[in-house]
């Protein structure tokens, strides 16, 4: 286990955070560091054709030891973290044997991880976690996944009576800012199918995610002094605030759960004389996708109508739900499913509240579920893993392997 321990925070100590402003591939330089020590690592285990291409996407194929025709299939994971919490300087805290109770982060500014306010902690009582020190995320996601298929892939090479096909690895830039697919090469990688390790607690397994698009809606304004305004100035302010409101107030995601999709202001920004909403609309059911991005169009017209035509409005479709990708081929969800099973660990199917790289790569051509990768308060500094999930993730991913070669 110190093994996983030492691997997990050579790499959480190395900062990548993407950056949504940039339009490079990797979005950052730093994210280059961590691409080249995988380089250089997974060519020192032993993995062959390992390869990273000018945008950092990196590959590598672990060759099968039957004789008899297996399909080929693959793991990935992203080595960017999010732009949403600072990512520079992360010292992680090891926690033995936790025995239940709050985990101060950081005493001096009394940032406290409670286990009544994250009540998760409680089910890894007796069990070592990795915390932050209440100042940056910690990185396991996605530095987990990494850690796991690096790990199983030594473990299968150090272990060749374990039998398996061919397995192809791949590790991407910029999954947080919805990159980290953009580029990747489905045909060089050459697999049938594959799993990204990139879930959160022990035992997810998920192949259904949100349809997802984003929504741009400008206004422009005209300014007149306001002591002579009346029926001469039109307040873009205003008038964002009244598309605003009329979006359905309890469908926003504070107030969602499961399956039920939302609309997300997430920036505003205005004077009078222009002001621009940005909001994501996510859903898992396509007819209900449709009708959100037809009210939000309905919303526009209906104050361009009223205000001469002030308002514009740029929808753009982001990635769309694996589901209708992987239900042809469900096999490889009940690999998944048993693999788990076979080493102690109860499935938790469900659809996520998001997406991965894998509901990108399932339209590209490779069907690719999501598996657990252990972490938990991803994207800030609650952010924790315990070891032992990180240990069950590398036995699942040797299960599949396992498990594929003898179907």
């Amino acid at each position: 286990m110190q093994h996983i321990i030492d691997r997990f925070i050579s790499y959480v100590t190395i900062d990548t955070q993407s950056d949504p402003t940039s339009e490079s591939t990797p979005s950052t330089e730093k994210q280059w560091i961590l691409a080249h020590k995988l380089v250089d690592e997974l060519r020192s285990i032993g993995l062959h054709d390992v390869t990273i291409d000018e945008n950092a996407y990196i590959m590598a194929t672990l060759p099968a030891n039957v004789e008899h025709e297996v399909p080929t299939i693959g793991f990935i994971a992203h080595f960017d973290t999010s732009p949403d919490f600072s990512g520079t300087n992360v010292r992680p805290q090891i926690i033995e044997n936790y025995n239940g109770h709050d985990i101060i982060l950081n005493e001096e500014k009394n940032i406290i991880l409670s286990s009544s306010y994250f009540d998760d902690l409680l089910q890894y009582i007796g069990q070592t976690i990795i915390t932050t020190d209440g100042t940056t995320l910690l990185g396991a996601d996605d530095k987990a996944g990494i850690t796991e298929i690096v790990t199983a892939m030594e473990h299968l090479i150090h272990n060749p009576e374990i039998k398996h096909g061919t397995i192809k690895i791949a590790f991407t830039p910029d999954e947080e800012i919805g990159r980290g697919a953009h580029k990747f090469d489905v045909e060089k990688f050459g697999a049938q199918w594959a799993y990204t390790m990139d879930g959160s607690q022990i035992g997810e397994l998920e192949y259904e995610n949100f349809n997802a698009a984003s929504a741009t809606i400008s206004i422009s304004g005209k300014s007149v002094h306001p002591g002579y305004a009346k029926g001469k100035m039109v307040n873009a302010v205003i008038i964002a605030n009244k598309i605003i409101e009329d979006l359905p107030r309890h469908e926003i995601p504070e107030e969602t759960t499961g399956r039920e999709g939302f609309f997300h202001v997430h920036t505003l920004n205005g004077e009078i004389e222009n002001a621009t909403i940005e909001m994501i609309i996510r859903d898992h059911d396509m007819d209900h996708f449709l009708r959100r991005k037809e009210l939000i169009q309905a919303i526009v017209k209906k104050y361009n109508q009223a205000y001469d035509d002030c308002i514009t409005l740029e929808i753009k479709d982001q990635y769309f739900n694996m589901k209708e990708k992987v239900e042809p081929v469900f096999h490889i969800v009940e690999i998944a499913q048993r693999a788990m099973e076979d080493i102690g660990i109860k499935p938790i199917i469900k659809s996520i509240r998001g997406g991965t790289d894998g509901s990108q790569l399932s339209f590209m051509g490779l069907p690719c579920p999501n598996i657990f990768a252990g972490g938990h308060n991803f994207h800030g500094k609650y952010e924790y893993v315990p070891v032992e999930s990180m240990q069950k993730a590398v036995e699942v991913i040797v299960r599949i392997c396992e498990l594929t070669a003898n179907r």
